[in-house]
């Protein structure tokens, strides 16, 4: 600093010493006192904060608010007193069968995996109700940003099950042309954001893509689901503080089912669960019964208008619990405490146990209709499973090829046709019966 100075003073510019004796006499005097009243105290003390309370006790917290779980209907079927049927006898009759034809697909999807016909799958069970009540309660406008785990609120939009057995089989029907490995599912028509398997990536994109429904003025939302395991990501803290300060039109879902893969809560956390964070990133938050189907399209209606409406992000928790293994790749068997499953699939806590038990009080369902509609749903997996098996996959040189650009480049183009001929110079290496015919005739 003196070295610049003192180039300067030669220079002419001003005189050195008395830059030098300004300078010191700024960095070494003391400001005089001053008495501050309440207001101003405030004033200064109040950056970051939303309330500014001064004590002269010194006390550490370690408690938090509580935040009670939102429920209305109770483990006999019942709607407590204060709230109705969101939906008409009609409607949750609809929504039961969805629900069952869903637990019913989702369990075949399953096996044809232990069969060896598919690699890999990850299975719903349990969390049927949540997924139900949620995708009943959005519109086909509202994004989609999912993480594995919510075939029911994809299947509710639109999403059929041929959709989902041609991106499980890799077949042509996947508009991920059979790249993505299975769950993967992607739906561009529907709002549907292609599924990314690295954790909670789908997370920050939602937050991004909120804030720029709200820069468009549009009155719709991005909805981003995740597990209370990707609530240990560094991704979720920096889509929640984004969201929080920009006031993203985005609603957080965490599905809150026990387990990161083979990790329980009490070891991933000891804080009160996901939703206190979003208190204190400065979020709207509600944590709601994720077995109650009434409870979660309530909340989640809720939740849109609030998001939608005053332009401003939403966190949902939903306390339920994961009933399958994590994946194909897991045996939950090695770490799940016994009797804990028996404990959540009671008549009463079981998500799907507990709509029909409401249907059975209003006379509305019984034990011969319920085994008529598990018959049917197997059926239509059953052909709707050979039909889809049987299509062929993606043109090769297409599948590749295609999509890392918007327009093919010269030395893209190049490699497909170097393939194309390697491929056809060794026709009996390369089975090509099961891949529609396309580009450079393979």
């Amino acid at each position: 600093m003196r070295s610049v100075l003192s180039r300067m003073h030669l220079a002419g510019r001003f005189p050195l010493s008395r830059f030098l004796a300004g300078s010191q006499a700024h960095l070494l005097s003391t400001p005089p006192a001053r008495r501050f009243s309440t207001h101003t105290e405030k004033g200064v003390y109040h950056a970051g904060l939303r309330n500014t309370v001064f004590t002269n006790e010194m006390s550490f917290s370690d408690e938090s608010q509580v935040i009670p779980i939102f429920r209305v209907m109770n483990y006999d079927g019942e709607i407590d007193p204060d709230w109705k049927n969101p939906f008409t006898p009609e409607e949750t009759l609809n929504a039961y069968k969805f629900m069952v034809r869903l637990s019913v697909w989702d369990d075949m999807m399953y096996n044809i995996q232990r069969q060896g016909r598919i690699s890999f799958y990850i299975q719903n069970m349990g969390e049927e109700a949540a997924q139900t009540g949620l995708a009943s309660a959005i519109t086909v406008d509202d994004v989609l940003w999912c993480q594995y785990r919510e075939l029911g609120v994809l299947m509710w939009r639109g999403f059929t099950l041929e959709d989902a057995l041609c991106q499980l089989f890799s077949t042509k029907g996947d508009e991920g042309k059979g790249r993505q490995m299975p769950i993967s599912y992607t739906k561009r028509d529907l709002n549907i954001q292609t599924i990314a398997t690295p954790l909670t990536t789908q997370v920050p994109h939602a937050a991004g893509a909120g804030y720029a429904h709200k820069l468009a003025g549009e009155k719709r939302c991005s909805i981003a689901f995740f597990g209370e395991g990707a609530a240990s990501e560094g991704d979720f803290h920096a889509a929640l503080n984004f969201a929080a300060v920009l006031k993203s039109q985005t609603i957080f879902v965490c599905r809150n089912n026990g387990y990161a893969i083979s990790t329980p809560v009490k070891d991933q956390y000891a804080g009160d669960g996901i939703a206190i964070r979003g208190l204190a990133y400065g979020i709207t938050t509600i944590r709601v019964d994720g077995n109650d189907m009434f409870a979660c399209h309530l909340a989640m209606k809720e939740a849109r208008r609030i998001c939608t409406e005053e332009s401003k992000p939403v966190v949902m928790e939903l306390m339920t619990y994961r009933m399958g293994h994590h994946s194909t790749s897991d045996d939950s068997s090695q770490y799940r405490p016994k009797g804990e499953y028996e404990l959540w699939n009671q008549p009463g806590i079981n998500p799907i146990a507990r709509v029909r038990q409401y249907l059975t009080n209003h006379g509305l369902w019984d034990l011969e209709r319920d085994e008529e509609l598990r018959k049917e749903a197997k059926q239509t997996m059953l052909k709707q499973m050979r039909e889809s098996e049987k299509k062929q996959y993606v043109p090769i040189v297409e599948g590749i090829f295609d999509d890392v650009y918007d327009v093919r480049p010269w030395y893209l183009q190049e490699q497909a046709e170097e393939l194309a001929a390697h491929m056809k110079k060794y026709p009996d290496v390369y089975k090509k019966d099961r891949y529609e015919p396309g580009e450079l005739g393979i």
